[in-house]
């Protein structure tokens, strides 16, 4: 429930998804009616301003709270693991895949295992690769730099707007890459390629291969 899943939360809420759970570092929680935008407000409130734990949602809104838990084992169609490294293993990838989930996208550095990634291509789920789907970080951070080079001040929309084309952009390439060597749609293959490829051209470039 920190600042990836929030706006991931707000961002599913846009294209007219549900979202059941949302977690930190004590448990989770599980809402079978969704988390609404006046809920989610309530959420920034809790975790933003309070600093307060996800429990306290649970007592809020009379929902089901999980100490010491992580969500993998609530049947969902799409997970965004949106914490920390490795927090997805072989096991709970298994029982997402069993529970029906078909696409996983990353919102934080290397969340799911080896293991659990093998599990993920092996059943043909979507795998959004942390290099890929969680470059917005560092794509805004360079939105930042260049509002503050040319003086200017954008709105959350214009951001949005840019983020948006960039995004798609690192789509096109991975899955680009992933079917000119043989397996489209692998978007960990595609991601490690197109990522490799554009080093090795910038330092080809600059005369240091």
């Amino acid at each position: 429930s920190g600042n990836v899943a929030q706006y991931t939360t707000e961002k599913v809420l846009d294209f007219g998804g549900k979202v059941v759970t949302l977690s930190d570092s004590s448990g989770y929680i599980h809402d079978l009616e969704g988390i609404t935008r006046e809920k989610l407000a309530y959420v920034l409130e809790l975790k933003n301003v309070r600093r307060g734990r996800i429990k306290e949602y649970a007592e809020e809104f009379g929902v089901e709270y999980y100490p010491g838990g992580q969500p993998w084992e609530i049947p969902a169609e799409v997970a965004f693991p949106s914490a920390t490294q490795n927090e997805i293993d072989g096991d709970e990838a298994k029982t997402l895949v069993d529970n029906g989930c078909f696409a996983v996208c990353e919102g934080a550095n290397m969340p799911s295992t080896n293991e659990a990634i093998d599990v993920f291509l092996e059943n043909k789920v979507l795998f959004g690769p942390g290099k890929a789907a969680n470059a917005g970080g560092v794509s805004t951070s360079g939105l930042e730099m260049a509002q503050n080079f040319s003086f200017d001040s954008w709105d959350r929309e214009k951001v949005d707007q840019r983020l948006h084309k960039i995004m798609v952009n690192i789509h096109k390439t991975a899955y680009e890459a992933s079917k000119e060597y043989g397996e489209p749609g692998n978007y960990v293959l595609g991601a490690n390629i197109a990522g490799f490829k554009k080093v090795a051209n910038a330092m080809i470039l600059h005369g240091h291969w």
